[in-house]
């Protein structure tokens, strides 16, 4: 396997949120390319309707569950149901910390749950090792 660029896909309606988060990937030294999306159809538009080739390209998900239009979780099961995107690692950001809800995360397949807002230090640390799963993560190349 050869490392494969990953795209981080940034699923998050609050613009501020949006760019802390965007701005604490970059100084965990995390330099790959973001897509941000602020709803759940753009993102499912984005995920789904780019054709063949691009849902094959590697992505990381960092995704809101408090969406304007739709719950995280059901774009969550989307993604862990499609057969190509099933393997694509899932990071919950949410302010939701909910135990029967970050369970059920897990049941659909999130990689790692994070709530926010936390307090810095901890949330420098968990995009900090954020930026150490990508360093090592390696993906397919496409077929």
């Amino acid at each position: 396997m050869n490392a494969v660029p990953v795209t981080i896909l940034l699923i998050e309606d609050d613009p501020g949120h949006a760019r802390l988060i965007e701005k604490n990937v970059r100084r965990a030294g995390v330099a790959n390319d973001i897509t941000h999306v602020a709803d759940g159809t753009t993102a499912l538009a984005h995920l789904f309707e780019r054709g063949e080739r691009a849902k094959q390209d590697p992505m990381l998900v960092l995704l809101d569950l408090n969406l304007p239009d739709m719950s995280g979780t059901e774009i969550l099961s989307r993604i862990k149901a499609d057969p190509v995107l099933r393997r694509t690692p899932v990071i919950v950001l949410t302010t939701t910390d909910d135990r029967l809800e970050i369970q059920r995360c897990y049941d659909l397949g999130c990689n790692v749950y994070i709530t926010k807002p936390v307090e810095y230090e901890g949330f420098a640390a968990a995009i900090r090792q954020l930026g150490l799963f990508l360093t090592v993560m390696q993906v397919p190349e496409p077929a």
